[in-house]
């Protein structure tokens, strides 16, 4: 009974980690100079906001919130959001899968004068996570969610994970 005890404390550390909570990753991977929008408040009607998609296109594809433009991570470019939002005053959010990588593209908005950009915490596996609807390339809804690689999908709850 005893080494079954000894067995499990070892084990404790080992399960913890795999449930290491978003605001902690969130913590660890951005310095939040980007103040955060939750999904509820996105959704909600009265909210009115310019939604960009800071993944890579074969993600924006399988899955992206409604109305999202794409504006992509490795080759963003911020002319690119200077043509599509002339107006720097322009509620803007920002998203990618959990919020850093958004948080980087909302840095450069923010730097390039944009004064109210946010960045959608937990991004769109947040989204999916409270059942929000997501649509593909043909926007149509979807259950599909690009989660980037394995050990970013496991913070995606809900939904069918696509590689």
């Amino acid at each position: 009974m005893n080494r079954l005890f000894l067995i499990f404390l070892t084990l404790i550390p080992i399960l913890n980690f795999g449930q290491q909570s978003l605001q902690k990753l969130l913590k660890t991977h951005n310095d939040s100079s980007i103040p955060y929008l939750s999904v509820q408040e996105l959704a909600m009607p009265k909210t009115k906001a310019i939604i960009l998609d800071a993944r890579e296109y074969n993600e924006y594809q399988v899955s992206h919130l409604k109305n999202a433009v794409f504006i992509g991570y490795n080759n963003f470019k911020i002319d690119t959001i200077q043509n599509l939002i002339p107006d720097k005053s322009k509620h803007i959010v920002v998203y990618c899968s959990v919020g850093i990588r958004s948080e980087d593209i909302a840095k450069q908005i923010e730097k390039a004068g944009y004064t109210n950009v946010f960045n959608l915490y937990g991004g769109i596996f947040e989204w999916k996570n409270n059942n929000f609807k997501v649509f593909d390339s043909d926007e149509n809804i979807t259950e599909n969610i690009h989660i980037f690689s394995k050990y970013w999908g496991k913070w995606l709850l809900e939904g069918q994970k696509v590689y």
